[in-house]
């Protein structure tokens, strides 16, 4: 037994995420980087604007959540659970979107 009372048999580990936080890090950076360029873009539609500030919007999220919230440990429940929002999310830009370039 240690002196905290547990059986080294039993001793947990800490992993260290730091390298694996840092790379994570420099992505959403990039994805950062990558919407500011998409933003100023001239020749882009306000749709295709839109639709790819969006998709990275959400890929960022999806990253966050995973790595930084940890749900990539969590059982396939709790990741369907964290999902829903982000599900929603998507679905009221669609919506948003239709109506935008719906003909009246």
């Amino acid at each position: 037994m240690s002196q905290h009372g547990h059986s080294n048999d039993h001793a947990h580990e800490h992993k260290s995420h730091k390298k694996e936080y840092i790379v994570i890090f420099v992505i959403l950076a990039l994805l950062t980087a990558i919407e500011i360029w998409v933003a100023e873009l001239k020749a882009l539609s306000t749709f295709a604007k839109g639709s790819s500030l969006t998709f990275l919007a959400v890929g960022k999220a999806f990253i966050v959540a995973y790595y930084y919230m940890h749900l990539k440990e969590e059982t396939k429940w709790m990741k369907l659970i964290a999902a829903v929002p982000i599900m929603a999310g998507v679905y009221a830009t669609v919506l948003c979107l239709e109506a935008t370039f719906k003909p009246f």
